[in-house]
């Protein structure tokens, strides 16, 4: 029985072959449908290739000169006259200081304490134990000072006394400069033993007149 039904498919699928039965097919895919091109790639700069050259500018033509208006000699202001030379005068003459024919002295000995006011004559050497005191000059202030002062230009040389039977010692100098009455501290004299400073400057006395 089954070998019937066996032999009954083979001979319709015979007949089915032996007709020309197309087996269906699926259908074809539709087109694909046009799109826009991708962009091109740029590609990456490249840092050892040369920069690439720019377009040269566009000539541009210069503008026209403008032509500088012609001014004219009445328009221009005149140039001022030169100044006057205005004459200086010349200042006052300084009022100048007295001078003094004496100036009064006080020394001291820083040993012994002893103190001496004496006067010296200006050019006459005056000593005083082994000093020797040589007046240039003895001034007072002027008027128009703001300080009233005496000063003195005094040279005072270190020399003792000639010894008996002794040549006598070469003077040595100790001070030389200016003594101001009002500041002694200002320019003293540096003596280890001996200290001087100027009093005041005075005129010396008139000589006396011959008795008839």
């Amino acid at each position: 029985m089954a070998r019937r039904s066996i032999l009954a498919g083979l001979a319709v699928l015979s007949a089915v072959a032996a007709a020309g039965v197309v087996v269906a097919q699926p259908a074809p895919a539709p087109a694909p449908t046009p799109l826009q091109p991708p962009p091109l790639a740029v590609p990456p700069p490249n840092p050892g290739a040369a920069p690439a050259e720019e377009a040269p500018p566009a000539q541009v033509s210069a503008p026209a000169p403008v032509a500088t208006p012609h001014i004219e000699a009445a328009e221009v202001a005149p140039a001022p006259p030169p100044k006057a030379q205005v004459a200086v005068k010349p200042t006052e003459a300084a009022i100048k200081r007295a001078r003094y024919d004496i100036a009064v002295i006080q020394a001291l000995d820083k040993v012994t304490a002893e103190s001496m006011r004496f006067e010296a004559a200006v050019g006459r050497p005056v000593r005083y134990k082994n000093l020797v005191f040589t007046v240039r000059a003895c001034e007072r202030s002027a008027e128009d000072e703001a300080v009233e002062d005496s000063m003195v230009h005094l040279i005072v040389e270190s020399q003792p006394r000639p010894a008996p039977g002794k040549p006598v010692p070469p003077p040595r100098q100790a001070f030389r400069g200016w003594m101001y009455a009002a500041s002694p501290g200002l320019n003293p004299l540096e003596h280890p033993i001996y200290d001087a400073w100027l009093i005041t400057c005075r005129a010396a006395a008139p000589p006396p007149t011959a008795l008839r």
